[in-house]
């Protein structure tokens, strides 16, 4: 028997409904499945917001598979008992300041973070003894059996375990007091929940990379298993690991590059995951791309992002302008063409800012395009380790100037890469680029040497291995030496929500290829630019269909609308990211035509005026134009007469240990896309 555990990396989201939750998607771009109270799979989700309106946790189930894809639970003819240990952890509070990528030593030892002198967050403990308590750290949890349930909290702490919590009384927010549950199910899988999105500190914030005292409730660790047999035969020991991340908003839209590619990519080229695609250091000229499997998703994901941006030039990349799928020698001039118009992805190694990805404008046969894919790169915020526009990764590049070359075949026939479908779509629903931070997780993915083997993260030491020592603060996992629980998101925002609410757009300047800032503000001309709309949306359709509905949404349906309106600072995301809509396919299915709206957005929680434009401009004659402003409803008599939801809304927020957020005096200074205006 070779057993594994699926995904070999999970993801399970944050909600914050103290009741319901739901189950990750089984494929990329699927839908979430319901579940009973103890986690056994249901059919597909119905609803992603519990009835007061607060949105569900997502659990990531795992599951032991043989090699020749056998599921082994506790209904198995030969197995005892099966065993689940976890350790998450958040160790953001004592990690460095984020700052875009500073510390990303793909770049070289010139990038380091000591080389860089970027700044530690909460810079006044020194020291990892002072500063380990700053790590959220409950310390392992183990289930084994059916019907179980621990939670990551301070009841379950083991013994001798030196655990770390944050103050359970924060002046500012919601206190961080669990990283979320373990469940098994009837038939002994695990089902991994994260926390319910809090977060709070002491002191007003001061930026959005992360402010003092503050923390939140993401976290990452191992997944262990156990299995041991009835007849005898040696127990089998196994290791996985789990992200719990921020929701996903748009679950059926998919990033043009996904968690899956990055680790796709580090696979091919540094674990020999294909040798016909990649060996001795080079990509094989002769390989067979295969359509179906390594170019259509590129091209579907491009057409799926009209629905959460407008980028109207990106959109024509996948209209059937020619058959995408001719691999004729006929056909090479019309790939070429398409493919020309992708950048090529930066040199790692050459420290020259006149790279492809600093290059907005692509010259095509008969005039000038915004280069593809048209995002943000992983760096269009800072002077240092530039990266202004997006590009594929490389093996995806790769892939598709195979394609351009016709140097691929056509048709379903083709063998998938050897890479299980669990693991691929756990990460797939996850942004893999750009990463400024992300949202999921960062550029550290990118680092072999966070990998044993592709898609499998490099545990440190083992379960159990931390109960005298407890976590460092300090070391760096992208030197080597394996991962230790908090070290996949420890880099991302903190508090969390800030990824919401800074990272949607971006002008970018494009030119001058070393400098994005002058002063903090986007060097002129920019040009604008979108980071992971999938994940964080920003032009979306209304979706309320009946007259009830749209007397509280105060819009008709079919209207492109700013996707967080009502929400108008950092402040309000950190407190009320629940009221968030989810986007949501009306048309699912196999009919090629989708129609994405929002839907279970929170209109009860907002107030709306139509105000006119003279009241800026003075001038009376622009009365008869009007602007739409959303806010935040403080008057919550008001919210409550709105219908049965708005009150058990109501209900939730007056319950719950929220504590008013204050912004540090001189304020948190422009957004990093250099614009307040939200269109």
């Amino acid at each position: 028997m070779n057993l594994a555990i699926h995904p070999s990396v999970g993801v399970a989201r944050l909600g914050n409904s103290q009741q319901q939750f739901c189950l990750s998607p089984v494929t990329i771009g699927g839908l979430p499945f319901e579940a009973d109270s103890q986690g056994n799979r249901l059919g597909p989700i119905e609803q992603f917001k519990d009835p007061a309106g607060q949105i569900r946790r997502q659990g990531q189930p795992f599951s032991i598979f043989d090699s020749d894809g056998t599921e082994l639970t506790l209904s198995s003819a030969n197995v005892a008992a099966i065993t689940w240990t976890v350790h998450l952890a958040n160790k953001k509070a004592a990690w460095y300041q984020y700052s875009e990528l500073q510390g990303n030593l793909l770049y070289g030892e010139q990038n380091s973070y000591a080389a860089r002198g970027t700044p530690w967050r909460n810079p006044d403990l020194t020291g990892d003894v002072a500063r380990r308590p700053l790590i959220v750290d409950p310390g392992p949890r183990t289930v084994s059996g059916a019907g179980q349930h621990i939670a990551f909290d301070k009841q379950n702490i083991p013994n001798g375990y030196p655990a770390s919590f944050p103050p359970e009384q924060v002046k500012y927010g919601t206190a961080v007091t669990t990283l979320g549950d373990l469940y098994t199910d009837d038939e002994g899988r695990l089902i991994v929940l994260g926390g319910y999105g809090h977060a709070g500190g002491d002191e007003p914030l001061t930026s959005y990379g992360g402010s003092n005292t503050w923390h939140d409730d993401i976290a990452d660790g191992p997944v262990y298993c156990k299995v041991q047999f009835n007849d005898g035969s040696p127990e089998v020991n196994l290791q996985a690991w789990v992200i719990v991340g921020s929701p996903d908003f748009a679950p059926e839209i998919v990033n043009i590059s996904t968690l899956s590619d990055t680790m796709f990519d580090v696979g091919i080229r540094h674990f020999q995951l294909d040798a016909e695609m990649y060996a001795n250091g080079g990509y094989n000229a002769s390989f067979q791309a295969n359509f179906q499997r390594d170019i259509l998703p590129i091209i579907q994901r491009i057409g799926r992002y009209q629905w959460v941006a407008n980028v109207q030039s990106m959109s024509a990349f996948s209209s059937n302008v020619f058959d995408f799928s001719d691999n004729s020698e006929a056909n090479r001039a019309n790939r070429e063409n398409y493919f020309n118009y992708f950048r090529q992805p930066d040199d790692k190694s050459n420290p020259s800012p006149d790279q492809p990805q600093q290059q907005l404008f692509v010259e095509g046969a008969s005039g000038t395009l915004p280069g593809m894919p048209l995002n943000s790169g992983s760096n269009s915020v800072s002077n240092q380790t530039v990266e202004k526009f997006l590009a594929l990764d490389e093996t995806q590049y790769f892939l598709l100037s195979q394609w351009a070359k016709g140097q691929f075949s056509s048709g379903n026939d083709t063998p998938a890469y050897q890479v299980n479908a669990m693991d691929q779509a756990s990460v797939g629903n996850c942004v893999g680029l750009p990463m400024c931070p992300g949202i999921e997780v960062t550029w550290s993915l990118q680092n072999a040497n966070l990998y044993s083997a592709p898609y499998v993260i490099n545990d440190q030491a083992g379960p159990n291995a931390y109960n005298s020592s407890g976590l460092s603060p300090s070391r760096d996992e992208c030197e080597g030496g394996g991962c230790q629980p908090g070290d996949l998101t420890k880099r991302m925002a903190c508090p969390w929500q800030a990824d919401f609410f800074q990272c949607t757009i971006q002008t970018v300047n494009f030119s001058d290829p070393a400098v994005n800032k002058v002063d903090g503000i986007p060097k002129p001309p920019t040009y604008y630019a979108y980071w992971w709309p999938p994940q964080s949306p920003w032009d979306v359709l209304t979706g309320e269909l009946t007259a009830e509905g749209q007397a509280v949404s105060h819009l008709p349906a079919g209207q492109q609308m700013n996707y967080a309106r009502g929400i108008n600072n950092f402040v309000q995301m950190v407190e009320h990211w629940s009221a968030l809509a989810f986007i949501r396919d009306a048309n699912a299915g196999d009919s090629g035509f989708p129609y994405f709206t929002e839907t279970e957005r929170n209109n009860e929680l907002f107030a709306f005026k139509e105000v006119p434009v003279s009241q800026i401009s003075g001038n009376p004659q622009d009365e008869e134009t009007t602007i739409p402003v959303f806010y935040i409803e403080e008057n919550t008599e008001a919210i409550r007469s709105k219908g049965l939801r708005a009150q058990k809304m109501v209900d939730f927020l007056e319950k719950r240990a929220f504590k008013a957020i204050k912004v540090a005096k001189g304020g948190l200074g422009m957004p990093r896309s250099g614009t307040r205006a939200r269109r």
